[in-house]
């Protein structure tokens, strides 16, 4: 299958707000208000649990289709830990992203806890927002 584009357009708006178009959809991101923004959005890094949750999911849909398994739904709980240090430039030593993301999932399906861990296996295996984060992307920013 051929590889296919998707792209989003985001600008600074007042404050710490972001806003991003994704295809037809808009995305505010915004900092807490104790951190001179003013809480209209997930921030950021919370937008990359809300996106692994979203991936997981939907995937799992996917997978539940293809192998005729009744996938009643899905329940998420995710937690991430990173050093505010790194991105606020105050250790250089410190990592600015993530260190360690822990993703806990209930199914309900008719399926013993072998064949949910099996299931749960494989959406992480598919999820490209996982691959992404335990693979790692080229990633190429310029100036315009």
């Amino acid at each position: 299958m051929a590889m296919k584009t998707i792209s989003a357009r985001g600008q600074m708006n007042a404050g710490m707000a972001i806003e991003v178009e994704c295809g037809s959809h808009r995305l505010i991101m915004d900092q807490p208000k104790n951190a001179a923004g003013q809480d209209l959005g997930p921030t950021p890094l919370e937008a990359i649990m809300a996106a692994v949750a979203g991936c997981f999911g939907t995937i799992g849909r996917i997978i539940a289709h293809q192998q005729k398994i009744e996938l009643r739904g899905m329940h998420f709980e995710i937690e991430a830990d990173y050093d505010p240090a790194g991105l606020l430039g105050r250790d250089p030593e410190a990592r600015p992203g993530f260190h360690e993301l822990r993703v806990k999932v209930e199914i309900d399906a008719d399926l013993d806890q072998a064949g949910k861990q099996a299931l749960l296996k494989q959406i992480e295996q598919r999820c490209p927002v996982a691959d992404n984060l335990t693979h790692g992307t080229r990633f190429v920013s310029q100036l315009l």
